[in-house]
């Protein structure tokens, strides 16, 4: 694998609907956590990481599309953590640990207590297969596509905020508390 940094790509182009929905008076990504938004908290951990970012927040139709054009964006990065924008708990630690596991393998998943997290790290040698993502599903297929040969490392971290998305206005409180016990 290339020993370079991989790129984090902090995804905010989603519509936040769930977060309307559930009674959120902006969307979600501006909604105000410990007096700062919650893109911000994100973009904070990102620049603390040490690793090279690009923010994709043009509108696009799906996760997917968000996700291609984000690796387009960036054509000469030697891998990729992908990173939604509504994890404002995530630790920069936790980005530096993905992008040191991804030196070894094709795609490495954080765990946190045996939850699936993010940000999830592809190589280089999944750029094609992210290049061609399109509509609401992410990256799940070219997960699946290492993971069948053996290309996936799930790799345990203990940040919570790994798995702390903010989908609801629910999810922005139960964030709130995490956040004041830290």
């Amino acid at each position: 694998m290339d020993g370079g940094k991989p790129t984090v790509l902090v995804l905010a182009s989603g519509r936040g609907e769930r977060f309307a929905a559930s009674g959120g008076g902006t969307h979600k990504l501006q909604a105000l956590l410990a007096g700062k938004p919650v893109l911000q908290h994100t973009l904070d951990a990102v620049v603390a990481s040490g690793l090279p970012w690009h923010l994709e927040n043009a509108g696009h139709p799906g996760m997917g599309d968000s996700i291609a054009a984000a690796v387009r964006a960036t054509p000469d990065a030697a891998g990729w953590l992908i990173l939604p924008g509504d994890l404002p708990l995530l630790r920069s630690t936790t980005l530096q640990a993905v992008a040191h596991a991804l030196t070894q393998h094709s795609v490495v998943v954080p765990m946190f207590q045996g939850e699936r997290g993010h940000p999830v790290g592809f190589s280089a040698a999944c750029r094609d297969a992210l290049l061609s993502l399109r509509g609401n599903q992410g990256a799940a297929p070219v997960v699946r596509a290492q993971a069948a040969i053996n290309s996936v490392a799930y790799v345990d971290v203990t940040d919570e905020g790994a798995v702390t998305d903010i989908d609801t206005l629910d999810d922005l409180l139960r964030a709130e508390v995490l956040f004041a016990a830290r």
